[in-house]
């Protein structure tokens, strides 16, 4: 069996271009329809209920363009809602979380793993669960961090201002301590991480300021590889491979927001003649 029909893509906003850009080198037959919700994100500060309703009204999108598959490359929506989103639909729908956790699990060696994501994602504690699904002993310490996202989204990857951003934001995480030297961080005195899990999409366009800030004896994981190879599983599995020879593969880009600065960004992740972002309406208002 075989099907030529694209895999759907949703994320927020950029984030989930690194997902698509795994994808894309690990099942090049397969064509795309990515959907970023930029005019509405961040997500990862939202109530769960209008987490899931956006993304709900995100999926509706794609389903409506017949494609075989939808990649929740959104780690709050797959904290909040996956299971939601699976019972509405009736195709596979795959979330980022469980391969991310898988990968974490594994490349950790003095097992404490420390998890960065949104507060939506970390509220859900579904990183930790499926952490310690894969390996009760390991030790996790998650950690908010709100303000990566708009820095993304923003187009602020490097320089001065995603320094002093990242650096604040993972300070927490990596042992500072306040005037009275009680850690912020509540972990096992001598406790420190080995593994930093970037719990969100848009972080790992931010993964050289933060391997920056957190030195070389942390190994960093994010969800895309695993998140990819877990696809090519999933469509092999149900039969859903593109039919080989069929043709070069597609990729169309959808965005709520401003296409132009959209497709700015995706350029940078996947070169200059990457296709032109088309603007779509969800038909609801941002809020």
């Amino acid at each position: 069996m075989s099907d030529p029909r694209p895999v759907g893509v949703f994320d927020s906003g950029v984030g989930g271009l690194t997902v698509l850009r795994e994808i894309i080198r690990r099942t090049p037959h397969e064509s795309t329809i990515y959907l970023g919700d930029n005019a509405r994100a961040p997500y990862g500060v939202r109530p769960d209920d209008e987490v899931l309703a956006f993304s709900t009204q995100a999926l509706d999108a794609l389903a409506e363009r017949d494609v075989k598959a939808i990649v929740v490359a959104c780690n709050t929506s797959t904290a909040v809602g996956i299971g939601a989103l699976r019972r509405r639909y009736d195709l596979p729908i795959l979330g980022v979380i469980r391969p991310g956790a898988s990968a974490a699990a594994l490349a950790s060696r003095n097992r404490r793993v420390g998890v960065i994501a949104t507060p939506a994602t970390i509220r859900s504690h579904a990183y930790f669960a499926s952490i310690k699904d894969e390996n009760p002993a390991v030790e996790v310490y998650e950690h908010a961090t709100p303000t990566l996202v708009p820095l993304v989204e923003d187009g602020e990857l490097s320089g001065p201002i995603a320094e002093a951003t990242v650096a604040e934001a993972l300070a927490p995480l990596l042992g500072e301590r306040d005037a009275t030297g009680e850690s912020i961080f509540p972990r096992p005195p001598g406790a420190s991480i080995d593994t930093l899990l970037l719990g969100c999409t848009h972080y790992p366009l931010l993964r050289a300021v933060i391997a920056a800030q957190v030195g070389d004896s942390v190994a960093i994981v994010d969800s895309a590889t695993a998140t990819a190879s877990a696809l090519a599983e999933l469509l092999n599995v149900n039969g859903l491979e593109s039919p080989a020879g069929g043709g070069p593969a597609t990729h169309l880009q959808l965005t709520t927001g401003d296409a132009e600065r959209f497709h700015d960004l995706a350029s940078r992740l996947f070169g200059a003649d990457f296709p032109e972002a088309e603007a779509v309406d969800l038909g609801v208002a941002a809020g």
